[in-house]
C-alpha cells in the first residue's frame, strides 16, 4: 500500500476526469485514461489545450502532455496503474458493475477512489469479489485541478491503509483533503451548499431579494470570510479565538439564530417542478459569466470573460486583507 504512485488510471474523463487528468499531468505523473463516449478524446484534447497556461506553470507544456495516454479499453491497462481515480455517471447499477471491474483487474492493494458526488461507496461494492477494503469515495469540486478540495470518504470496510494511502496521495498533489468519518449522503461540502441554496431559493422565490442582489449577499460578505477561515473558525474568532472564542459568540448569538429557525423552516424552499420553474423565471436577468461551457470556448474568448477572471482574482486578495483587518493576531495556515 505504501508504493510510490507514479502512473495514475482515470476512467471516464468528462469535465471531473479531464481536470483530473490536467492535475495528475501538471504534477509530472503519468495518466492513463479512458472514456467510451464519442469524441471524447478530441474533447480531452480540447481541454488539455485550454489549460496550456495552467500547466505552463508546472513545466514545458509539450514534456508534461507527452505523460498521458488515451485508450479505448482500460482494462488491459489497468495492471500498470498505481491508483484508478473512477469519474463514472452517477448511475447506481452502472456504477457497481464498473466498479467491480476494476476491483477484478486492479492490481492488489491499488486504491480505487471513485469521484462519485452524492453516492457512499458501500452503495456500490456488493459485486465487488477482490479487494473491496481499497474503494472509497475521492470526490473533487470542479475543476479539479483548481480547487482544492477533495472529500475522502471511505465505507464501512474500508481499510486504514487504504485511506491513509489516498489522503497522503491528493496531498501529494496540492489537493486538500478532508476526511468523513462516516458515510452520509452527499457528503459534507454538497450538504452545505444545498441548505444555503435552500434558503436562497426561499429568499428569491418569496421576492424578499433579486438573485442578483443573493448572489451579492455571498459574494461580497460572508463568501470573503469562509474563503479563508471557514463557518466554524469564523465564529471563533469573533468570539476572541479558540472555543473559549466560539463559546462566546454562539451565547451572543445564538439565542437571535435560534429565533430564525421558525421562520426558515416555515418558508423551506418547495423542490417541486412548478416551483422551479416559477425560480427559473426570476433568474432571467441574472449575469453569469463565463456563460459557455469550458468546451465550447477559447481561453479568454472575451474582455468580459477576462474581466471576471480578473474580478475573481481580486476578491480573492481581499478576502486575505480581511481576514487580517478582522482578526490581526491571526494567521491563516492548514492544519491537516
Amino acid at each position: 500500500m505504501a508504493q510510490e504512485i507514479r502512473t495514475v488510471a482515470i476512467v471516464g474523463c468528462g469535465v471531473i476526469g479531464m481536470g483530473w487528468a490536467v492535475l495528475f499531468l501538471s504534477m509530472g505523473l503519468k495518466v492513463i485514461i479512458s472514456d467510451p463516449a464519442e469524441g471524447a478524446e478530441d474533447a480531452l484534447k480540447g481541454y488539455f489545450e485550454q489549460s496550456r497556461s495552467y500547466m505552463e506553470g508546472y513545466g514545458d507544456y509539450d514534456k508534461l502532455i507527452s505523460n498521458y495516454e488515451y485508450v479505448h479499453d482500460i482494462v488491459p491497462r489497468l495492471g500498470e496503474a498505481d491508483f484508478i481515480q473512477e469519474n463514472g455517471p452517477e448511475r447506481l447499477e452502472f456504477k457497481r458493475g464498473l466498479i467491480e471491474t476494476l476491483d477484478r483487474h486492479a492490481r492488489p492493494s491499488v486504491v480505487i477512489a471513485s469521484s462519485s458526488s452524492g453516492l457512499p461507496s458501500s452503495q456500490f461494492i456488493q459485486q465487488c469479489s477482490q479487494d473491496p477494503t481499497r474503494i472509497l469515495i475521492g470526490h473533487p469540486f470542479n475543476p479539479p485541478h483548481l480547487i482544492p478540495l477533495v472529500e475522502v470518504v471511505p465505507h464501512p470496510g474500508t481499510s486504514s491503509q487504504s485511506v491513509k494511502a489516498a489522503m497522503m496521495f491528493y496531498r501529494s498533489v496540492g489537493k486538500k483533503p478532508i476526511l468523513l468519518h462516516h458515510e452520509v449522503p452527499g457528503f459534507v461540502s454538497n450538504r452545505l451548499q444545498a441548505a444555503i441554496n435552500n434558503e436562497a431559493y426561499s429568499l428569491i422565490s418569496r421576492g424578499i431579494v433579486s438573485a442578483d442582489d443573493l448572489d451579492a449577499a455571498v459574494t461580497s460578505g460572508p463568501g470573503l470570510r469562509w474563503a479563508l477561515t471557514g463557518p466554524i473558525s469564523t465564529n471563533a474568532l469573533g468570539g476572541g479565538g479558540g472555543p473559549e472564542g466560539f463559546a462566546k459568540r454562539m451565547e451572543r448569538l445564538g439565542p437571535a439564530i435560534r429565533s430564525w429557525e421558525d421562520d426558515i423552516l416555515k418558508h423551506r424552499f418547495d423542490w417541486s417542478p412548478e416551483r422551479m420553474l416559477d425560480l427559473q423565471s426570476s433568474l432571467i436577468d441574472v449575469q453569469v459569466c463565463p456563460r459557455e461551457p469550458i468546451s465550447a470556448r477559447p481561453r479568454y474568448s472575451s474582455g468580459k470573460e477576462k474581466a471576471w477572471v480578473s474580478e475573481a482574482l481580486t476578491l480573492s486578495r481581499t478576502a486575505t486583507g480581511c481576514l487580517h483587518i478582522l482578526y490581526p493576531n491571526c494567521e491563516a495556515h492548514d492544519e491537516d
